[in-house]
């Protein structure tokens, strides 16, 4: 009798040990970067170790999950788990807590065991690629950020949990950095994914500002919000599940996220992190249903979204584009299940495509070798539609509007720093400039010179300004000009981190949560 009774109280002691489930990816990831700088994971003998690390990690994880699996159903694991206080936002105390529901522990162990197998299948998939390190660091940070949103009790660590994963997925996007196409759609996938991180922090904002709670118990439940709160706040969680889950108008960004290698792909695009959405969805279950606008939404949009995967993915050519497609019509079913009020149907519904799609996603590359006869042609019906087949092949024309919405707005704000940067910084700092307008240097100061006795009255007065800015800045060696050129100088190395891409990631986040 004592043998089963310290077995029982050894599993329950385990329920305190829940942390490490998101931990242990996030220290293998820590330690890989560390090999990494150290230089001693590069090479053909550093690939085993490297790969050893995230896989045992992952397979600890799941291993860890298993025996909390086991404990909830013997009745013995509390479904609100907590570990102290890490946070506080004025009066609202963030509180290190996880949830261990029928919602959060099959889809953690899903997430642990996909993640796991895609490992042991990238070991030998990307065996001597120059990256292979930062690959298997990338699938860590994401391990730890996916388990992080399935396992959280509250808002705050969800969202570091999908900013975590968010981060690692546009790390792996452009993980052939060298080529332009990989950099620009990492670039684009990451500016969409914006929208939906600024919807989730306006949800976080209202939810302490009127629940004062960020606890998922506390807003999912009966919190006595008015109705206007309500569906504000759940609007912002909306905006990030549609935009996370590839729903419309947002689902040109998934189609340039297959530019990651395929293990990432079949785990990023083709089964967890596109549910994500799905999942968050689920856990605002107590909350949507307060809003029935917004379940009508989700609903329509589900259901528009599915018909668009759909009919893009019978004009597509590749087997991986087929698959994305096909993979966005079934998320939009899920997501008009949750607008219907089918939560549970939807959950199940993720968990079996999940499965399915990264067995479909992984076995990719040697479908090329399986099949011996070409695609099947377009459908007689889609093909005799000339307007419906010419729309579904340019993807009903929504890409080049996300891109002229998003890309080039930021790419335009890129070029107007620069121009501020040779135009007025370096010659603070006097760097010198490459002018290459000298043959047109007589022109221009003749057009500058203008006609009549108003022309010569502001050209001279241009030419006193230029003298007095010459006493100032250029000649001397006085109290203000050593001033203002070491101003100049940290502006200059301002500017220089800014141009870095983590500090760009960071101006444009600001930028999204400032304009949404």
């Amino acid at each position: 009798m004592s043998t089963p009774d310290g077995l029982f109280n050894l599993l329950a002691l385990a329920s305190h040990l829940f942390w490490l489930v998101p931990l242990l990816p996030l220290l293998s990831a820590a330690l890989i970067a560390i090999l990494l700088l150290l230089r001693r994971g590069a090479g053909d003998a550093g690939e085993p170790l490297t790969a050893a690390i995230a896989g045992t990690a992952a397979l600890a994880a799941l291993l860890l999950l298993l025996v909390f699996d086991l404990l909830a159903i013997g009745g013995t694991l509390p479904e609100l788990l907590e570990s102290g206080e890490w946070l506080r936002i004025g009066t609202v105390a963030i509180r290190l807590s996880f949830v261990a529901d029928a919602y959060s522990l099959p889809a953690a162990t899903l997430v642990a065991l996909i993640t796991w197998i895609a490992l042991r299948f990238s070991a030998t998939y990307l065996h001597r690629e120059v990256a292979f390190p930062r690959f298997f660091l990338g699938m860590s940070l994401f391990l730890a950020g996916i388990l992080l949103i399935v396992l959280a009790g509250n808002a705050v660590l969800t969202f570091v949990g999908w900013e975590l994963a968010g981060f690692s997925s546009w790390l792996l996007i452009a993980y052939a950095w060298e080529r332009p196409v990989a950099t620009g759609n990492a670039l684009f996938v990451f500016l969409c994914n914006r929208i939906g991180d600024a919807g989730f922090m306006l949800g976080i904002a209202l939810a302490t500002w009127s629940a004062g709670s960020l606890e998922w118990a506390r807003l999912t439940g009966d919190s006595g919000l008015a109705q206007v709160t309500a569906r504000l706040l759940a609007f912002g969680f909306v905006l990030a599940a549609l935009v996370k889950s590839a729903q419309l108008p947002f689902t040109p960004w998934i189609a340039r996220a297959l530019e990651g290698p395929t293990p990432s792909s079949a785990i990023f695009y083709g089964s967890l992190m596109v549910h994500a959405g799905v999942y968050l969805l689920c856990r605002l279950q107590g909350l949507l249903v307060q809003v029935p606008d917004l379940l009508a939404l989700l609903a329509v949009v589900g259901l528009a979204t599915a018909a668009y995967g759909a009919l893009c993915a019978l004009v597509q050519s590749d087997v991986k584009s087929a698959l994305v497609f096909s993979t966005v019509t079934q998320v939009g079913l899920m997501v008009c299940c949750c607008g219907l009020g089918l939560f549970w149907l939807a959950a199940c519904h993720a968990g079996l495509h999940a499965a399915w799609r990264a067995y479909q996603f992984l076995l990719a590359p040697a479908y090329m070798h399986l099949v011996g006869q070409p695609a099947p042609p377009v459908p007689p019906w889609l093909a005799r539609q000339r307007w419906g087949y010419t729309a579904a092949l340019q993807r009903f024309w929504i890409e080049p509007l996300a891109n002229s919405l998003l890309t080039r707005p930021t790419l335009a704000l890129g070029r107007d720093v620069r121009a501020l940067d040779e135009r007025f910084i370096d010659p603070l700092v006097g760097a010198p400039r490459d002018d290459k307008r000298s043959d047109t240097c007589d022109a221009a100061d003749e057009l500058i010179r203008g006609h009549g006795l108003a022309g010569h009255a502001l050209f001279n007065f241009a030419n006193r300004l230029q003298r007095l800015e010459s006493a100032l800045l250029l000649s001397g060696e006085g109290a203000m000009e050593k001033s203002l050129r070491r101003a100049a100088h940290y502006a200059d190395a301002i500017e220089s981190l800014l141009e870095q891409p983590r500090y760009l990631m960071l101006m444009v986040m600001a930028t999204f949560v400032v304009i949404l």
